[in-house]
């Protein structure tokens, strides 16, 4: 009867162990269904330092060649991890300034901070009709980077080519944590107009779907911290093990001794 019990003992403490496991790494636990996060709308807004590249067409090409960079400067670069650069951006383009002016061939300079892309692109349209017949023009970020460091697969900076990307999208960018990391205490380190400010998120519940760091921003930075194991392992045994090692082979060479000459 004791084999029995000790071996129910056993199973109800994997079962326990089994709970708490996928409590810690699961993600998205609690109810599903739909939900309403209030974030659908999130949009872009240019900033300080943003590199802008503008390109202006219209019905006579040859009109709008002044309203342009000259095309022996244009610089493509290939795309890396499915269009995700990890690399410098284009070296042409235009750098929107502290005051939030980027300059450009002919108009000269136009405020563009805290605006959207389709904002600007209305704005210089109108503009650009003064100039040209059907004017088309695009607006993208050359640096719209984020960055992802700690127990991830590959952290790094990621360049973004399409502005917006979720915090779900990075760590999975960034290979997904690591089984050590974690779930529940993950940064999002956030510099607005000169002010950071971190948000703490728990992957393993569905808080991160409404959060006001599901969609990254430009020059976002999320950290995912190793567990308290993974820790331990890089710093106490890394340093203490040697030490350890040697008193234990001291201790078993003087219980050898002892036992050997014991009368």
């Amino acid at each position: 009867m004791n084999y029995y019990k000790i071996l129910i003992l056993l199973l109800a403490s994997i079962l326990v162990v089994s709970c708490k496991t996928r409590e810690r790494m699961v993600y998205f636990q609690g109810e599903t269904g739909s939900k309403d996060t209030g974030i659908s709308n999130y949009t872009p807004v240019f900033k300080s330092d943003d590199f802008l590249s503008v390109l202006v067409t219209s019905d006579d090409p040859e009109s709008a060649v002044p309203f342009n960079f000259p095309a022996k400067l244009i610089i493509s670069t290939s795309g890396a991890m499915g269009g995700y650069e990890t690399g410098r951006p284009f070296q042409t383009g235009y750098l929107v300034d502290e005051a939030g002016y980027v300059e450009l061939p002919v108009i000269g300079k136009i405020y563009v901070k805290d605006k959207s892309r389709t904002q600007v692109v209305q704005e210089l349209t109108a503009i650009y009709k003064g100039y040209l017949r059907n004017p088309v023009v695009n607006i993208q970020i050359q640096n719209f980077k984020v960055t992802v460091l700690g127990d991830v697969a590959k952290p790094g900076t990621f360049t973004i080519p399409n502005e917006r990307i979720t915090l779900l999208e990075a760590l999975g960018i960034a290979g997904d944590l690591r089984i050590t990391g974690t779930r529940q205490n993950v940064l999002v380190i956030r510099d607005r107009n000169g002010v950071r400010t971190q948000y703490r998120i728990d992957l393993t519940t569905q808080e991160v779907l409404s959060s006001p760091v599901y969609y990254l921003e430009q020059n976002d930075v999320v950290y995912v911290e190793p567990n308290l194991a993974a820790r331990t392992q890089g710093t106490f045994w890394r340093t203490a093990t040697p030490t350890i090692m040697s008193i234990a082979s001291f201790v078993f060479a003087g219980i050898v001794l002892y036992v050997n000459n014991r009368p």
